[in-house]
């Protein structure tokens, strides 16, 4: 990798400063700030370490920041000394996860999105009216895993057009589907597409299961990205949204990056550009925005033209045991 302190600085460069489009909303959902606030208030109110199944969200700056205050992140819950505290992720798990939980008298804290709760609830409410569930995510992310772990004996996992056109249920089969939270939507849209195709009958879920925060950030990039030669999306490479945006900037033709933060930019990626947007997946710290954006002002100069595609305003309450605790969160 190229260092990023080989850009050009401004004053090196005769052509008109660069103009930098900054996405909003942008990072933190609702989901993202009330997981972390539960590993922020069960560390001081007990000390390290404090145990996590699964990173509490898929970013590795929370995580590794985590990590040096004394966080414990587990991938098997037997890790997870008898009788102690552990949160869960804000992906969610399976019974069976909570079930070892219980035989091992850990202490239980769930930080799950509630908005990932409603299809584990969506899926247990299908599965005992004796449906079979078509699951539209990524079979081996930590949501559709937990998601799948509700009812793996009625569910079955697609992830492209091809996967629906393989699935050989009879046309007059009890089917009904729902997706993973932090799909693209237009991907999603393609696949639940070729699904009603395929089985007209097919049931949708009550609602869409596509979060809010994944919603409103693709539209931005689909809205307001267009403007720009390149796309800087900060996120991590495990982060499901995060990796949606800069896959739908490509799609539309953008030189477009997915980037954990402003160090791994590099100098080509810039070259006959004068216009870049930014945005960042929801689980992003704002800070490293904040940074990169300040590292192209540094190298190219320019304004920031913060545009808003929609104020957000939801939030999540912490779950019922550390709402009882008498500390501040201090995220």
């Amino acid at each position: 990798m190229v260092p990023v302190c080989d850009l050009p600085h401004a004053s090196q460069r005769a052509i008109p400063l660069m103009r930098i489009i900054l996405a909003n909303p942008r990072g933190f959902c609702a989901g993202v700030n009330m997981a972390i606030e539960c590993v922020d208030r069960v560390l001081q109110h007990q000390g390290p370490p404090v145990y996590v199944f699964h990173e509490i969200v898929h970013n590795k700056h929370v995580v590794g920041d985590f990590i040096s205050r004394g966080v414990v992140f587990v991938d098997s819950i037997e890790e997870v000394p008898e009788g102690a505290t552990v949160v869960y992720s804000a992906h969610g798990v399976s019974p069976a996860i909570r079930a070892v939980s219980k035989g091992r008298n850990l202490v239980e804290i769930d930080a799950t999105c509630p908005l990932v709760t409603k299809v584990h609830h969506e899926v247990k409410n299908f599965a005992r009216k004796g449906y079979h569930i078509i699951f539209i995510g990524h079979r081996n992310h930590d949501e559709a895993v937990g998601t799948v772990g509700e009812a793996p004996e009625s569910i079955t996992v697609v992830e492209s057009v091809e996967e629906v056109e393989a699935l050989a249920f009879p046309q007059d089969a009890k089917l009904c589907y729902v997706t993973q939270t932090t799909l693209s939507m237009w991907d999603a849209q393609t696949v639940m597409g070729a699904l009603k195709a395929k089985y007209p009958g097919i049931k949708p879920p009550p609602t869409d299961d596509i979060c809010y925060a994944t919603t409103n950030r693709q539209n931005a990039v689909n809205e307001l990205g267009g403007e720009a030669q390149l796309v800087l999306v900060v996120g991590s490479q495990n982060s499901s949204n995060s990796k949606r945006l800069a896959e739908m900037a490509q799609q539309a033709g953008k030189a477009a990056y997915l980037i954990d933060d402003q160090r791994e930019l590099e100098p080509q990626w810039f070259r006959g550009v004068d216009t870049v947007f930014i945005t960042a997946g929801a689980s992003a710290p704002e800070r490293l925005v904040q940074d990169l954006v300040a590292r192209i002002q540094q190298q190219f100069g320019g304004d920031v033209e913060e545009r808003t595609l929609v104020e957000e305003t939801m939030s999540f309450e912490l779950p019922k045991p550390l709402r009882r605790l008498n500390v501040v969160g201090s995220n």
